[in-house]
């Protein structure tokens, strides 16, 4: 299935917003009353768009967990950034550690690439540069080979080419505890252009088997000016 941008895949608090599993455990409701379950195998920042594979059963559940300890489950996304790269395609060897264990940090979540960080591995290529009227942006093809929190984001602004939109990484997290609390206004929309951060799962395989999701309404549209 291809989840929206703004939606939660798990509760994080009781009477939180309404989330993925939620929507999950009602449509499979049929499902859940004969003996079955709701597996969310990979999961997505809020933010972010795209392929969340579900298992509806104990045996596909288990055989993606195999597939996963085997190594056998490829993901790929895309993102629109910040800037032209002077390359066509860029591994990245960079690992991450949260800022708050070697640096004061005012955002919990926040990452940054650190020597004493854990192993994280992300191959880039440049499908398209484009631009508007507000500078030039690259349509970039990630791959990445770890799963560390927030490693495609953080291996671009590592770069130099941030994520548009990205409230953490793009332009400093000043940002995004001003959006936390101003919401979305004019200045935030000047300083990193899209209301979320241009990153979409665009294909997830495991043990052979292929979901794809195409660019959203959203991310189509902009990619195309």
């Amino acid at each position: 299935m291809g989840k929206p941008a703004g939606l939660l895949v798990h509760p994080t608090k009781p009477g939180g917003p309404r989330t993925l599993w939620d929507g999950l455990r009602e449509l499979l409701g049929y499902e859940l009353i004969n003996g079955g379950q709701v597996s969310i195998i990979n999961r997505l920042d809020r933010e972010t768009s795209g392929v969340v594979v579900v298992a509806k059963t104990r045996s596909a559940a288990r055989l993606a967990g195999v597939a996963m300890e085997a190594r056998e489950v490829g993901k790929s996304y895309t993102a629109i950034v910040f800037g032209w790269p002077d390359w066509d395609e860029m591994r990245v060897d960079a690992p991450i550690l949260r800022r708050g264990e070697v640096m004061a940090s005012e955002v919990y979540l926040e990452r940054m690439v650190h020597t004493s960080g854990a192993s994280a591995l992300t191959q880039f290529q440049v499908l398209r540069r484009g631009s508007c009227d507000r500078g030039r942006f690259s349509i970039i093809h990630a791959i990445p080979q770890t799963g560390r929190t927030h490693q495609i984001r953080l291996h671009l602004a590592h770069l130099g080419f941030p994520v548009l939109g990205d409230k953490l990484y793009a332009k400093g997290s000043h940002w995004y505890l001003k959006f936390i609390h101003t919401g979305w206004t004019p200045e935030l929309e000047a300083a990193l252009w899209l209301p979320r951060h241009a990153l979409h799962c665009s294909e997830m395989a495991i043990a052979g088997r292929i979901w794809r999701c195409p660019l959203p309404e959203d991310l189509l549209a902009f990619s195309m000016t």
